[in-house]
């Protein structure tokens, strides 16, 4: 298979170029010129960042998770005490997303990092926020257009594109698929569907026949993904733009009697998609690494609060996990 050398080696696209203030931190390998802290350095007793992501979803708990690691090194390295506040919304809508970001912005805090559900209707808010001197930090998500703000992610594209030229080997380069799209004006939803597209173009006897919406959600996912399986009884693969989308396909799959016959590449590495590998339910999954970037995102607002610049984009790098390096992730 042409390809299959350049496009499936993990190793490939372990990418980490990021920014860092002082110390040695489990989550990344840092290989940049780090900006190291005076000892003296006049800081503050205490600092709070709010962290808003799209929505309530288990792929955005493992950012917390980074986010705490994060508060605790800064913590141990300043003295000072560090309060994260997670404000996630119920629903993938914009408008509960700027309600909570207005919310934040009223108290004040040291720093927010947001996750954008839809970059121009999230723009003014986070343009009011900065004009308010609270830092932004964007994460999971290119930074908005005209906005001087840092962002922690990964190459959206390049993930994409690993995941479906994955879904396009496993089916020799002909058949049925469909793409299951998350919140469609989410950026880096978007970015990966565009990205799913033009892979499956260069292909012409691949044909994608359906896009699902699942807006980060497991239980729309599982019944969009029967929905459309229902409809194109010969569809061979799946291939999705985040976290949510491949669980709740696997549990359609499962539910349909389709495992083996439909093919799935997921995205992200969640216990239930790890889970959907070992079974054999998914082929793989195209991981970026959250914890990283909520630890990476309060390190840049506190970098800021400090009047250190942060580096304006840091890539956190993604891996492909396949049956065979699943005990590396697990």
């Amino acid at each position: 298979m042409q390809r299959r050398n350049e496009w499936l080696s993990t190793k490939r696209y372990q990418k980490v170029l990021l920014g860092a203030v002082a110390g040695a931190v489990a989550l990344a390998t840092v290989q940049v010129e780090a900006q190291t802290l005076d000892q003296n350095f006049d800081g503050k007793d205490h600092y709070r960042f709010v962290i808003v992501p799209k929505a309530v979803a288990p792929w955005f708990d493992s950012v917390n998770a980074g986010a705490e690691q994060a508060a605790r090194m800064i913590e141990a390295q300043s003295g000072a005490e560090v309060e994260i506040v997670y404000s996630a919304p119920q629903e993938s809508q914009v408008a509960i997303q700027n309600q909570i970001l207005e919310q934040a912005i009223a108290t004040r805090p040291d720093g927010i990092a947001v996750d954008p559900l839809d970059a121009n209707a999230n723009r003014a808010i986070l343009q009011e926020a900065l004009d308010q001197g609270i830092k932004v930090v964007i994460f999971d998500s290119p930074a908005p257009e005209g906005l001087e703000v840092s962002s922690v992610g990964n190459d959206f594209c390049e993930q994409a594109q690993i995941a479906s030229r994955r879904l396009v080997e496993l089916l020799g380069e002909e058949g049925q698929v469909a793409i299951m799209m998350g919140t469609p004006t989410a950026p880096n939803h978007a970015i990966r569907v565009r990205c799913h597209q033009a892979v499956f173009s260069e292909y012409p006897d691949i044909e994608v026949v359906a896009t699902g919406i699942n807006n980060d959600s497991i239980v729309q996912a599982q019944n969009q993904a029967a929905t459309i399986m229902q409809a194109h009884p010969d569809l061979d693969g799946w291939v999705v733009s985040e976290a949510s989308g491949p669980i709740g396909i696997g549990q359609a799959l499962k539910e349909g009697g389709k495992v083996g016959e439909v093919q799935l590449v997921g995205l992200e590495r969640l216990p239930e998609m790890l889970q959907l590998v070992e079974e054999g339910v998914a082929d793989s999954t195209v991981a970026n690494r959250p914890e990283a970037q909520g630890y990476w995102t309060v390190q840049a607002l506190w970098q800021q609060v400090l009047d250190i610049a942060a580096p304006d984009y840091m890539d956190t790098g993604v891996d492909l996990i396949t049956r065979d390096n699943l005990g590396d992730f697990q």
